[in-house]
């Protein structure tokens, strides 16, 4: 299923609202891309909302100075960031990791988390019910941790839960930092030297 960005009126009335009746500011709508799961999903790793690059292209995590692609193709050994964008979804159904975000839809002005307004969550609880194998929830950044963790705590879901550096350019911790912690998801694949 194709989803598409709602671009609302940005004139501001009388009354501080745009012409969709929102307050003035609040940013277009967007919303989130379809998870990528199967029943063997061991891993699902939760982002925020997909930036204004990644709905241009309908894909996730497509810019160019985001690493998620270098992190997790480290974490599952396989060169994702030179891949196709099919073929790279392919690898993490392969590798058993899942993807998705906490945000189905909210109003944001450019690409930044800070300016996630007006949010509907995901169907966490749901979309888990469909995972027979899921053995943690990975969380790429603050934003997700904090909007999915609450999620996770009004559902009753009591999984592990891994708490990421993000990927995004925006979060500038050294790259060797980022990739010791989300290195740490293999122990939940199963490829873990200790595994």
């Amino acid at each position: 299923m194709t989803r598409h960005i709602v671009r609302t009126p940005r004139a501001t009335r009388a009354d501080g609202t745009d012409g969709a009746g929102m307050p003035s500011g609040v940013g277009d709508l967007k919303r989130n891309f379809p998870p990528v799961v199967d029943d063997r999903t061991r891993v699902l790793i939760l982002g925020s909302l997909p930036g204004e690059v990644s709905l241009a292209h309908q894909q996730y995590y497509a810019h160019p100075q985001n690493r998620f692609w270098h992190l997790v193709g480290e974490v599952i050994d396989e060169p994702l960031p030179t891949l196709p964008y099919a073929h790279r979804l392919e690898a993490l159904r392969a590798h058993r990791v899942g993807l998705w975000d906490v945000v189905a839809e909210a109003r944001r002005e450019g690409s930044l988390d800070s300016n996630i307004r007006l949010h509907a969550g995901s169907d966490l609880a749901g979309l888990i019910a469909t995972l027979p194998a899921l053995r943690a929830v990975a969380f790429n950044g603050g934003t997700a941790a904090r909007i999915g963790q609450r999620a996770l705590a009004r559902a009753g879901l009591t999984l592990p839960v891994v708490l990421l550096p993000s990927s995004s350019p925006a979060y500038t911790v050294p790259y060797a930092t980022k990739r010791e912690a989300w290195l740490v998801l293999r122990e939940w694949l199963g490829t873990s030297p200790s595994a």
